[in-house]
């Protein structure tokens, strides 16, 4: 079935409210229209979804769709419903009367998209129900989605899948598209075996996330301050944050809490109800923080996670690449923080000790050392990530921290020589506590059971602390300048780049750990901040509608439509249906509700006539959002400025003569005292009017009436 380009950007249009295909839509779209297998490995985030979808629309007959988990198949059933679309799901989270219903809808030719488990699908009682929906209307394709599960090979392997290749036997015309977001080569070839994919289309798109910031901190000793520090830096936003262990989990989500940070948990531990409670909760923005173990977020559909912090180290790097990958699905900027202490490796070399398998113990720790290359590397981190996928990145991407804010390089020759000679004269059977021990002068008693308090290393590292021994240490293993055994016990020994240390041969830098600071939260310029505030108010009415439906918020709009609003700014329902994520359904369905909103904000937002003509530009605007109802530390910080400096403006606009109602900032107790002591003693500094009228008066409060008694006084 061949359909013109520009009839396909305009169902993309008519169904979905966006004006182009992403990168590799087109062609897998225009596959799947000829009727061509189609093997698709696109990184979350990517626009799958609407490739299967958008030719399950223009085909006649019904496209299923294969989901291994109930929540994903209502939340997307939910988001084609409100576009307008005929989609469907059945599961066994139905009774028999509503599912016999849906089947009757199926059969009556209503629905286009039907999402159904592989178990339930491979029924022999289903796939005759599927015989008569063939013989009447015609199947245009399985779509086989998170086809990674079909392979043991997989990081996800379910046995369910396997059932689906005989599919291929029963409907040997019907076209199959199988989907995921992460595979190695590995995978792949099992996939196309697997599924028995007849010379399909194949689209390998790059695992490089462009809309995600990542960086990796030392997790400090008051780590949950930091942690704390971290999520208010946010200002807002969806987020996830990973936990090693469910006690970690509980205690995190309690200390939120008790912070008044809307925050709940997610673990094993749960019962299913609590963790289901939990998840739609989070889904549908009654909380802003889920956090987690790594069970939680494969099967949630939220695009608008703005953040995703990983409290200790993962255990691997594909795991990791794939949790922080739940942030900023909807392409938005999003950030990706992991907090690192030495201690997580002890913590994780421990549960590889307890595995019985040694195969399984030497590929544990090989992945564990690939995540302390990128926990501790100091080239581009997703040069580190891609690598691992074997994908080549040129690095210098400055949406990292490596990239943004290179850490600085230090010449520690001169320490890592005496750390190796001290490793080689502890006979090179110890590990690097105790060579830290001996390097600092220890005393303790397995130093001198071996006679190393007698070494002529011992004692010669006194000048440095425990902390930078062990940066040292994790820099020699990191770069390849010292190793260390794999059985069991972590012992350091020397290796032909340790001797060239030795003698001088090699020179040794490494990177000292930056100071971190949280990111300004400042707007140049005040339209954007104009538009950020009609963005939160948008929000507001996205949710109240949201509830009313019972769906997730970003079934109504996503963050991107709401962005583009509030920027835009649209009047009519013409400009309306201009803004990307706005179709026809949409357009009918919401679109006069949005515009008196939006208008109604842009009057609240003009100055009224009386203060108009008072003040600068800036000043003017700081009353905008002083009228808003913003207090004077939320307008500080949303503009980047001190607070005596917004209280400056207020003041200044006063005595102009705008109309400024201070009430809000100082008690009508404190004006009377303070306007009675200015017609009394007349005009003073503010110093003097505070030695007298006592420091329960603030210096804002006497700015602000002082201003106001000027004006009364015709000074």
């Amino acid at each position: 079935m061949f359909v013109p380009a520009d009839a396909l950007e305009g169902a993309l249009k008519q169904f979905f409210g966006y004006d182009r295909f992403r990168p590799g839509q087109r062609e897998i779209i225009a596959a799947a229209l000829a009727g061509r297998d189609v093997l698709a490995i696109m990184p979350t985030g990517a626009g799958k979804s609407i490739c299967f979808q958008l030719p399950a629309l223009l085909k006649p007959g019904l496209t299923i769709v294969v989901s291994p988990l109930i929540a994903l198949m209502q939340d997307q059933v939910d988001a084609l419903v409100d576009n307008g679309i005929g989609a469907t799901f059945l599961n066994s989270s139905l009774d028999w009367e509503t599912a016999r219903s849906r089947q009757e809808a199926i059969l009556q030719g209503e629905i286009k998209l039907l999402y159904v488990a592989p178990e339930r699908l491979m029924g022999e009682s289903f796939l005759g129900f599927l015989d008569q929906v063939r013989s009447r209307h015609g199947i245009s394709g399985f779509a086989i989605d998170e086809a990674h599960c079909v392979s043991e090979w997989g990081h996800d392997f379910r046995p369910e899948y396997r059932q689906l290749q005989n599919l291929r036997h029963r409907y040997p015309d019907v076209p199959m598209f199988a989907f995921t977001a992460t595979a190695t080569g590995r995978v792949q070839q099992d996939i196309l075996q697997q599924l028995r994919l007849n010379n399909p289309h194949r689209h390998l798109a790059s695992f490089n996330r462009p809309n995600l910031y990542y960086e990796v901190r030392k997790r400090e000793k008051q780590s949950y301050g930091q942690l704390l520090q971290a999520i208010r830096a946010q200002k807002g936003g969806s987020g996830i944050i990973y936990c090693f262990s469910r006690r970690k989990v509980e205690e995190v989500a309690g200390r939120l809490q008790s912070d008044r940070i809307a925050a709940l948990p997610y673990h094993a531990g749960m019962s299913n109800d609590q963790r289901s409670e939990n998840q739609n909760r989070f889904i549908r923005d009654d909380v802003q923080i889920i956090v987690a173990t790594i069970a939680f977020g494969m099967g949630i559909n939220k695009p608008d996670v703005r953040f995703v912090f990983h409290y200790q180290l993962p255990r691997n790097l594909e795991g990791y690449y794939q949790e922080a990958g739940r942030a900023g699905r909807d392409g938005e900027p999003a950030n990706c923080i992991l907090f690192y202490s030495p201690s997580d490796i002890h913590t994780i070399e421990y549960v590889i000790d307890q595995k019985p398998d040694e195969q399984e113990q030497r590929i544990a720790r090989q992945q564990l050392s690939q995540v302390l290359d990128y926990a501790e590397g100091i080239e581009c981190r997703r040069t580190i990530q891609l690598s691992y996928f074997g994908e080549t990145f040129p690095g210098n991407c400055q949406g990292c921290d490596n990239c943004c804010n290179p850490p600085p390089l230090e010449d520690w020759t001169v320490e890592a020589q005496k750390f190796l000679s001290c490793v080689a004269r502890c006979q090179q059977r110890f590990g690097m506590t105790h060579i830290i021990d001996v390097l600092r002068g220890s005393k303790a008693e397995k130093v001198r059971k071996y006679g190393h308090d007698r070494l002529s290393t011992h004692g010669i590292g006194k000048n440095r602390s425990v902390d930078q021994w062990k940066l040292l240490g994790r820099s020699l293993l990191h770069q390849g300048l010292v190793s260390e055994t794999s059985n069991g016990f972590r012992v350091l020994f020397l290796n032909d780049k340790s001797w060239e240390i030795l003698r001088s041969q090699r020179q040794v830098t490494i990177a000292v750990p930056r100071r971190i600071t949280g990111k300004a939260g400042t707007r140049d310029n005040e339209r954007a901040m104009v538009a950020e505030l009609l963005f939160e108010e948008l929000r507001s009415l996205r949710k109240q509608l949201a509830d009313e439906q019972g769906v997730p918020p970003y079934v109504v709009f996503a963050d991107s439509s709401l962005r583009a609003m509030a920027q835009q700014q649209p009047r009519t329902l013409g400009s309306f249906g201009q803004i990307p994520g706005v179709g026809e359904a949409k357009l009918k369905r919401y679109g006069s509700l949005f515009l008196a909103h939006i208008e109604q904000f842009a009057q609240s937002q003009a100055p009224e006539p009386s203060s108009s003509s008072f003040g600068t530009d800036t000043q003017q605007f700081t009353l905008q959002l002083y009228k808003q109802g913003l207090n004077i530390p939320e307008i500080a910080d949303q503009r980047g400025l001190r607070p005596t400096t917004i209280i400056r403006h207020l003041g200044d606009l006063i005595e102009q003569g705008a109309s400024v109602d201070i009430d809000r900032l100082v008690s009508p107790e404190h004006q009377a005292a303070i306007l009675d002591y200015l017609t009394q003693h007349g005009e003073q500094s503010l110093t003097l009017m505070r030695e007298c009228l006592g420091e329960d008066y603030s210096f804002d409060e006497l700015r602000l009436v002082r201003g106001k008694w000027r004006i009364m006084s015709g000074k």
